[in-house]
């Protein structure tokens, strides 16, 4: 029997504080989600290892440290609605829900989108909305966002992203010409036509597939 809790306290306390995580609500929002009940049980010891897991439709979900990361760079507020691009098992999802007042979360994948929404429901992350369909063109519906995090890297930055940002709103994505190597950018909103970029180091993400992404070939 693992102590999940004594786990995650350590992986915040280890990974992501002495690695510069200093937003108080992410600390929090990542020491209060149980990671291991987003991946499958026979990773489940692993949960708060240093690193990727598998998921399942060749995705992955993220390592702590880079979704607290990706997270923090968003610099959301309480009373935020936030976009998040590749759910995969919700985890990331999550967390966002205990910081922002909204998010919406897109999954390309039917499974996985199906078993996120499921698995949000049933342990209560009810300002969560888990869309199904091309991630790089967003999500509309619900627009303008005052963050958007992309876990999946693309080519170049989707053009459909920036649009449905707020003014002053963040997109955090990686962009790289590789598909399994990328830079992580903050990009800031300045006015509707003008846009500030700051490169936050270097990452490793599945694919963004999609119109404004890699093909699927």
């Amino acid at each position: 029997m693992f102590d999940f809790a004594a786990m995650r306290a350590e992986m915040v306390a280890e990974q992501l504080e002495k690695r510069g995580i200093t937003e108080t609500a992410v600390l929090q929002a990542m020491n209060t989600v149980p990671r291991e009940l987003f991946i499958p049980e026979s990773y489940q010891a692993n949960a708060y290892n240093d690193g990727p897991l598998p998921i399942g439709s060749r995705q992955t979900i993220s390592q702590p440290y880079v979704v607290a990361l990706m997270i923090q760079l968003l610099d959301l507020q309480p009373g935020s609605i936030a976009l998040e691009i590749g759910t995969g098992s919700g985890y990331a999802a999550a967390v966002l829900s205990l910081i922002a007042a909204q998010v919406i979360t897109v999954e390309r994948h039917h499974k996985l989108a199906s078993s996120a929404r499921e698995r949000l429901s049933r342990l209560s992350y009810d300002n969560v909305i888990v869309m199904e369909g091309d991630g790089t063109q967003g999500c509309e519906e619900f627009a303008p966002y005052d963050g958007i995090v992309v876990a999946a890297g693309g080519p170049s930055v989707p053009i459909p992203l920036k649009e449905q940002l707020k003014l002053n709103g963040k997109l955090v994505i990686p962009i790289g010409d590789s598909k399994r190597k990328q830079q992580l950018y903050q990009i800031t909103r300045q006015d509707s036509y003008q846009f500030t970029e700051k490169r936050k180091g270097r990452v490793s993400f599945v694919p963004l597939i999609g119109q404004a992404g890699w093909d699927t070939r």
